[in-house]
């Protein structure tokens, strides 16, 4: 007998079953940076990658912890943005909320557009806009149907990346195992041990390899904001944030060590996927296909998350302005499948500029600056984040015998300053630094003016 689903005071539905949430928790982990951008990182690094893969990992468990604690404090919450507007004041609050946002309608965007390019690997002669129309509109109702039916689609999204690393992984096991004989030379783990150097390419472009594997790992936070909608939720966010690190490790870690165990990491091609490398060494002629299929899941399973991510925070953001306005009047709804449709839509339809972009290609590298600036956003947010975190900790909502973050004296302060220092890496790549800059002028600007505005409706606000 199915167990009735709980309905949230504000109409939500606790749809999200534990297997939803932790396959989301896998999806947001594992994205098209494993894929394809591995091959990059490993050109640049060598082995070395791992032990970036490996701190980042770290620290972004321990980021997972400090969200998941104000989670597992109220799990009533949508987004955890709605803990920087309790903790850090309103002002902070807004500006993150439209911050992250923003942010998110571009790697809806950014993630449209890749799903074209894969869809056209087979179908080259279909325009790229008609693709990304039809993604789009199937995306965008999958989300506005029901959170149950955004979950089953991201189990299975989800399901299909994880086939193809254990895939990946075991064939080349078998093949290091056996010690078989390629192209290249023999499979053994000790290629990644052959010539090896800590930076074999200096330390440039080691230090440059850090925010590449960020970009990767970003989206992690995706399934905090399932937690609202998410059948005993203080139960499910402490598992899927707890196996964050043990999923990094087996994912990246594992796969890595794999590609680097079959093919030197000198010979790795850093414009293709090293995944479609291995697979052709291990005789599957038909590993582009293969590992395309996978990544065009992974960009669809992205897109999936990113409209269910930006309608929630486009509702928050509703729920927070004055009872009067139109956009609470218009947006702070919710339908009676228990979803925010009309943020939904609104964000979706914003992300319908990308099909015009597909047609107008002069705009094309106007796209490309403003998602860097919005990714490098995110380092911003992911701070205030932690920030709010340690305010939490010093309120009356702290929980004592709550979701603790371990070590919570020593590993706080250690990953802000983490972040500082991703961000201040960006300056070391060149095609970063535009991003970087924009990203201090959004902070500047939007933020002046979010303080001026909100100074305005609350004239003796201390905020």
């Amino acid at each position: 007998m199915k167990s009735k689903i709980q309905e949230n005071q504000d109409g939500t539905m606790r749809a999200l079953s534990n297997r939803h949430v932790q396959m989301i928790a896998i999806g947001g982990t594992i994205g098209t940076g494993l894929f394809l951008g591995s091959g990059s990182t490993i050109s640049k690094t060598g082995p070395s990658v791992m032990l970036i893969y490996l701190v980042l990992g770290l620290f972004f468990f321990f980021m997972m912890r400090g969200i998941g604690e104000m989670f597992y404090s109220d799990p009533s919450q949508h987004t955890f943005v709605s803990f920087i507007s309790r903790y850090l004041g309103p002002t902070v609050g807004h500006f993150t909320g439209w911050t992250y946002w923003i942010g998110l309608v571009f790697v809806c965007m950014a993630e449209l557009s890749a799903t074209a390019t894969y869809v056209k690997f087979w179908f080259p002669s279909i325009p790229a806009w008609l693709i990304e129309v039809i993604f789009l509109g199937i995306l965008a109702s999958v989300n506005l149907i029901a959170a149950r039916l955004f979950g089953e689609a991201e189990f299975w999204f989800a399901m299909i990346k994880i086939v193809a690393i254990l895939a990946l992984i075991f064939t080349g096991i078998f093949m290091m195992f056996r010690h078989s004989v390629t192209p290249l030379g023999h499979a053994t783990i000790g290629n990644l041990f052959s010539n090896f150097q800590l930076f074999p390419h200096g330390g440039i472009n080691f230090i440059a390899a850090f925010p590449m594997v960020f970009f990767a790992f970003m989206g992690i936070e995706f399934v905090s904001i399932t937690i609202g909608e998410a059948k005993n939720p203080q139960t499910v966010i402490k598992k899927a944030v707890n196996e964050t690190l043990i999923r990094i490790l087996i994912f990246y870690i594992g796969a890595l060590t794999v590609i680097m165990g079959i093919i030197p990491w000198s010979s790795i091609t850093p414009n293709s996927s090293p995944f479609v490398q291995v697979l052709k060494l291990a005789g599957l002629p038909a590993a582009a296909a293969v590992i395309n299929f996978v990544v065009l899941t992974s960009a669809a399973s992205s897109l999936n998350s990113c409209i269910f991510s930006a309608g929630r925070h486009f509702y928050q953001l509703a729920t927070e302005v004055p009872e009067d306005s139109w956009m609470r009047k218009t947006f702070a709804k919710i339908s009676r499948n228990g979803v925010p449709a009309a943020a939904i839509i609104f964000s979706a339809s914003l992300v319908l500029i990308t099909p015009l972009i597909s047609i107008t290609n002069g705009l094309a590298s106007v796209f490309t600056i403003v998602t860097g600036i919005s990714s490098d956003m995110y380092i911003i947010v992911y701070t205030l984040a932690m920030l709010a975190h340690r305010k939490y900790r010093q309120s009356a909502d702290f929980l004592p015998n709550g979701f603790l973050m371990p070590a919570y004296k020593i590993m706080s302060p250690l990953t802000i300053a983490f972040f500082v220092v991703i961000f201040a890496t960006l300056f070391f790549v060149p095609e970063d630094i535009i991003g970087a800059v924009g990203a201090i002028i959004w902070t500047a600007v939007f933020g002046g003016a979010t303080y001026l505005h909100q100074r305005k409706l609350v004239p003796n606000t201390d905020q």
